[in-house]
């Protein structure tokens, strides 16, 4: 089984990953049950968990048999702030929260699920620090795709894990780029905008843009009240280096963790072009759509 918390976690990633081989999600939860520190046995504490092992202890709930127990417990025990239900199948359980500052989502995933689904999941349960850097041949016509995981409430009405989601760049690889983005008009998307503001007149590829993209300061990196991407000259203003915040580069992948304060922890940043998607589908598709579901499973029909 593997356990994700996705939180503001002292982690460059955003996120806490824990494997437990040998069992599944229903046999993790029998092994916690009347566990003395069933946190321990995790690996985490994520936000609000702990109330199913009061609850236990309140009203000496019995220990589920099955997967059909188990939901009816944590539908009613659970303690969680959100519209989103708990979602438990054969795949696993998700769960989505709030603590009172930014929203919280995390996981009890079965071995099964994670090697079925590698094209969902892969990005979750990684945790190595930087992504791998080989590339393949492209099957069609070159792109670059950004990702942007913020904890900023942007121009729209979700929240922090309802992210913008991808923007994808046609006709370029990584290695032209820079030259793209400033022949780019700004107005459109918020995270490219921000992207082409970071880009300086004359300069030739994009280290020394990522290099002021982690060393910006604050939380909140919009003009305040506008939702409008920053100017060069207003980046340049805001610099902040932190010896916490984490850049790897490549020719055709870039990763940046950008350390924000001790509250907030990390948001990251991430760039790839199509011949790294090329080596790494499953890492791919699976980054596109953490950037833009909370749960890797949406869309996706439930077992049978």
């Amino acid at each position: 089984m593997w356990f994700v918390e996705r939180s503001r976690v002292d982690s460059p990633y955003g996120k806490l990953v824990f494997h437990h081989p040998g069992t599944t999600v229903l046999g993790w939860f029998q092994l916690a049950w009347h566990h003395d520190d069933p946190e321990a046995l995790l690996g985490s504490d994520p936000y609000g968990f702990d109330s199913i092992f009061e609850a236990i202890a309140e009203h000496d709930l019995p220990c589920p048999r099955t997967l059909d127990e188990l939901r009816d417990v944590l539908d009613e025990h659970l303690w969680i702030e959100s519209d989103d239900p708990i979602r438990l199948d054969e795949r696993g359980v998700r769960v989505r929260t709030n603590d009172d500052e930014a929203d919280v989502a995390y996981y009890f995933l079965e071995d099964e699920a994670v090697a079925a689904h590698p094209d969902r999941l892969a990005y979750l349960v990684n945790d190595t620090w930087p992504l791998p850097a080989d590339v393949g041949a492209a099957p069609g016509p070159p792109s670059v795709h950004l990702v942007r995981i913020a904890w900023q409430h942007l121009d729209h009405d979700g929240t922090n894990l309802d992210n913008h989601g991808v923007t994808v760049f046609p006709g370029v690889t990584l290695p032209g780029f820079a030259d793209h983005l400033r022949g780019r008009a700004a107005g459109g998307r918020f995270d490219a905008d921000l992207l082409r503001a970071l880009v300086g007149p004359g300069e030739d590829g994009l280290e020394p843009a990522m290099s002021r993209y982690v060393a910006l300061g604050g939380y909140d990196l919009s003009n305040v009240g506008t939702w409008t991407a920053p100017s060069h000259e207003q980046i340049l203003r805001s610099i902040r280096p932190s010896p916490s915040s984490r850049l790897a580069m490549s020719g055709h992948v870039v990763q940046a963790a950008r350390y924000i304060d001790d509250f907030w922890g990390y948001e990251q940043l991430f760039l790839f072009d199509s011949l790294w998607a090329a080596a790494h589908p499953d890492l791919a598709g699976s980054l596109l759509r953490y950037g833009s579901h909370w749960d890797p499973f949406d869309g996706l029909r439930p077992p049978p």
